[in-house]
C-alpha cells in the first residue's frame, strides 16, 4: 500500500485545496446543479429521443449507451466494494462534504463514469457536440469534488472507466449493426 500514499497525500492535498476557500459554499450551489445533470434522468430521456426522433442513428445511439451502461456499471459496482476508498471527508476534519453521497465508497466516481460515458456515445454519433459533451462530463467530474464526495483519482478513473465501457460497446454495436 505504500506505492500508493503519494496519491492518496496529493489527493488530500487537492481536495483541501479546492474545498478550504471563503468562497466554496458559493462554488458548492452551482456544482451541485452541475452534478444534478449527471444523475442520470438526462441520460434516459436523451437516449429515448435519440431513439425515437433520430431516423439515421437513433437505434444506434440507443444501444450503444446501453450496452456501454451494461458494461460500466457492473465493474463501477465491483470497483467501489473491491477498494472501499473512504469519501474525503472521512479523512480530515477540514473537509465537507456539500451534498450526501448515494453510496459509502468513493472510488471510482460513477457521475463522472457516466457524463464520460455518455459524452463519448454522443461525439460518436454527433462529432459536432463532441467537445461540448466532454465540456460537461468535466464539469460533472470537478463538481464531485468541488462538493467533498470525491477525491480527484477517483473522477480520473471515473472517466477512464466512462470512456472505456463506451468505447468497446461502440466497437461491439458498429460491428454487428
Amino acid at each position: 500500500m505504500r506505492t500508493i500514499e503519494p496519491i492518496a497525500r496529493m489527493d488530500l492535498a487537492f481536495s483541501l485545496f479546492c474545498l478550504g476557500h471563503r468562497f466554496n459554499a458559493q462554488v458548492a450551489r452551482v456544482s451541485r446543479w452541475v452534478s444534478r445533470t449527471g444523475d442520470g434522468h438526462l441520460y434516459l430521456l436523451l437516449g429515448v429521443s435519440v431513439w425515437l426522433f433520430d431516423d439515421t442513428v437513433g437505434k444506434l445511439f440507443f444501444a450503444a449507451a446501453l450496452l456501454a451502461f451494461a458494461i460500466e456499471l457492473p465493474i463501477y459496482w465491483l470497483a467501489k466494494n473491491s477498494f472501499k476508498r473512504r469519501r474525503p471527508e472521512e479523512f480530515s476534519n477540514l473537509l465537507h462534504a456539500f451534498i450526501t453521497p448515494s453510496d459509502r465508497y468513493s472510488l471510482p466516481s460513477g457521475h463522472t463514469a457516466a457524463a464520460f460515458l455518455m459524452a463519448t456515445i454522443i461525439g460518436h454519433f454527433y462529432p459536432g457536440w463532441h467537445d461540448a459533451a466532454l465540456m460537461w462530463a468535466a464539469f460533472i467530474g470537478a463538481s464531485r469534488i468541488l462538493l467533498g464526495v470525491h477525491f480527484l483519482t477517483d473522477v480520473v478513473i471515473g472517466a477512464a472507466l466512462g470512456l472505456s465501457s463506451a468505447q468497446i460497446a461502440l466497437n461491439y454495436v458498429l460491428d454487428k449493426f
